[in-house]
């Protein structure tokens, strides 16, 4: 088990990739906070997993709300003792013309995709700091590396968590703090419009490819560190 008695707190932990993320990191042996803005789901998942040995705690946390973030994390800390992992998976996406966009598109895409994240990351460094230990998973997307036609917004979210992440792992890696940003291609969801229509979905990625890359991430020697992973299908075609 890769990753035995390790505490991981999951964000969007509900559904698609959080899930995955969630039950691969059960199969390797780790304890689970499990975070979405409603119990119901992570809920059947905790029980899910905790059937089959996994210790797990559930957490309602909006990730626009600090307060709400910030319990996500005293209680991942009250309930096991430490915090080894933080995967900043939560966010969502908004794909239509800058001109057809509002303001409060822009507030609500920024609040989740990069200040609930810093939020949450400053949240559980001084646990890392203190164990001298840790590693910050960002599920980021090549929408963060990459233009996107009518997700100009959406980019911009990813962009900002690329470099933020980047930045983040000069400041921590003297604490011996890993900062990881995966960056997947399309992933067979209903993360965005058209997702159950799309063309050739049986090749493109799925939730557990990007779980597995998770898993990765948080295993590698205490020595190494890879700072980013791209993922794309092999053959989209």
């Amino acid at each position: 088990m890769k990753l035995k008695d390790k505490v991981a707190i999951i964000t969007g932990a509900s559904k698609g990739i959080g899930k995955s993320i969630s039950e691969y990191y059960a199969q390797e042996g780790a304890k689970l906070v499990l975070s979405a803005r409603s119990g119901g789901m992570p809920n059947e998942l905790k029980e899910k997993l905790k059937s089959k040995g996994t210790e797990a705690v559930t957490v309602v946390a909006d990730m626009t709300k600090e307060s709400d973030i910030i319990n996500l994390v005293t209680t991942a800390s009250q309930s096991f003792g430490r915090i080894d992992i933080l995967v900043n998976n939560a966010g969502f996406g908004l794909f239509k013309p800058v001109v057809e966009t509002q303001t409060e598109d822009f507030d609500l895409l920024f609040s989740v995709n990069m200040r609930g994240v810093f939020i949450a990351t400053r949240e559980v460094l001084p646990y890392m700091i203190k164990q001298n230990d840790g590693v910050i998973i960002n599920i980021v997307s090549l929408a963060g590396k990459n233009a996107v036609e009518n997700g100009a917004l959406y980019a911009a979210t990813k962009w900002a968590m690329l470099g933020f992440g980047k930045s983040l792992m000069l400041e921590v890696r003297k604490y011996n703090i890993r900062v990881i940003s995966i960056c997947p291609g399309s992933v067979d969801t209903d993360f965005s419009p058209g997702s159950s229509s799309r063309p050739n979905r049986d090749k493109i990625l799925k939730p557990d490819d990007v779980a597995e890359a998770a898993v990765l991430a948080a295993s590698l020697p205490a020595r190494a560190m890879m700072s980013e992973i791209e993922l794309r299908p092999t053959n989209p075609k």
